[in-house]
């Protein structure tokens, strides 16, 4: 399994016999060159790698609804507030599950409702959710939604696994306009620890968290971090005090660097809802107690702390405990693994938190 390391530690499975052998114990310029090699790969022939990054097992795409069952729901009416949508990694706004999401909310809450991609095509917007790094994909995301007219005073969000990477930056950095609730299914909103299908604090333990610590020892580099969206929102607990993940795109966010913004604690509390789903049986997100806000202890790959256990809570460090105490936030689950949900459960957190 150790010879399956550079398609676990960036997230890119399929794609990888494509570029770059199969190798034991990889460098860091091993693991550049082969990251090299991808964005080469991404210019000379973006059909071929678009196609092998949404068939990989890392690729998180969201299903396409039945259109007799969401027929057969009520209308769930937000008083004109629009929806904003974001999607996962290798999925695509232009892919019909993220399309026939996009049309039933629009159609249910009787208001606009738009997929936000970074990407112009299908293609790139696939290749973008891997190769565009999360600090720029957030400012494209940004520059878009404050494009357009019919989002101007504000709208819901909805995000679908890394697609809440997307909107939770767009909260902590803009806000302007402002999300008012904040729907976030099995999201990556306080990053990862683990490799996808690979859990470090389960009985794989010895080989996942070992493969864990190498993502924090080759995630943090300038390239990595300047080009490979996942290794944004990677969150090494063993390297939190070091200088590698400080500077790293996840720590700015959450305030954990050098030099805090204040910024992104004031316009986190410009949301006035968050509503986190987890997956109870999920295989992608490590630990999926990060998409209810825990994450793994400071030092541990196996102990899971809860929101409130957690120091970025305790310091309140981007607006987490005030939002909370402010009675802003609310927790679902579902049953089954990531991305696995119903119409009736999707247009039930709707019609329970939009509509009131």
């Amino acid at each position: 399994m150790l010879r399956l390391l550079p398609l676990l530690l960036l997230s890119l499975a399929a794609a990888q016999p494509m570029v770059m052998p199969l190798m034991d114990n990889p460098t860091q310029d091993t693991v550049d060159h082969w990251l090299q090699q991808m964005l080469d790969l991404a210019e000379s022939n973006p059909e071929l790698l678009a196609k092998e990054l949404a068939g990989s097992p890392a690729a998180a795409i969201a299903p396409e609804m039945n259109s007799t069952a969401v027929l057969e729901l009520v209308p769930t009416p937000t008083n004109g507030i629009p929806t904003v949508v974001a999607h996962g990694m290798g999925d695509s706004c232009f892919n019909p599950g993220m399309k026939s999401i996009t049309e039933a909310i629009g159609t249910k809450t009787g208001a606009y409702s738009v997929c936000v991609p970074t990407g112009a095509t299908q293609i790139l917007d696939t290749i973008n959710g891997f190769l565009k790094n999360m600090d720029d994909s957030i400012d494209l995301f940004a520059k878009k939604i404050q494009a357009d007219p019919k989002l101007a005073n504000g709208f819901n969000a909805a995000g679908f696994s890394q697609g809440n990477s997307l909107i939770r930056g767009y909260i902590n950095k803009y806000n302007n306009p402002p999300v008012k609730s904040f729907l976030s299914v099995h999201g990556t909103v306080m990053g990862v620890g683990g490799v996808p299908q690979c859990n470090p604090s389960g009985l794989l333990s010895p080989i996942c968290a070992t493969l864990a610590k190498l993502c924090g020892t080759f995630g943090y580099t300038k390239l990595v971090q300047n080009h490979l969206f996942q290794a944004d929102y990677f969150r090494d607990p063993t390297k939190l005090t070091d200088a590698s993940y400080k500077s790293s795109q996840l720590a700015v966010l959450n305030n954990e660097g050098d030099s805090p913004n204040p910024d992104y604690k004031s316009n986190f509390g410009k949301t006035s809802q968050f509503v986190m789903v987890k997956a109870l049986k999920d295989t992608m997100v490590f630990p999926n107690e990060g998409e209810h806000w825990g994450t793994f202890a400071d030092g541990s790959f196996k102990q899971v702390l809860t929101m409130k256990e957690t120091s970025v809570y305790k310091s309140d460090s981007f607006g987490l405990k005030t939002a909370d105490e402010a009675g802003k936030i609310s927790f679902e689950t579902t049953a089954g693994n990531h991305l696995q949900f119903t119409e009736q459960e999707l247009f039930g957190w709707i019609a329970k938190y939009w509509t009131a």
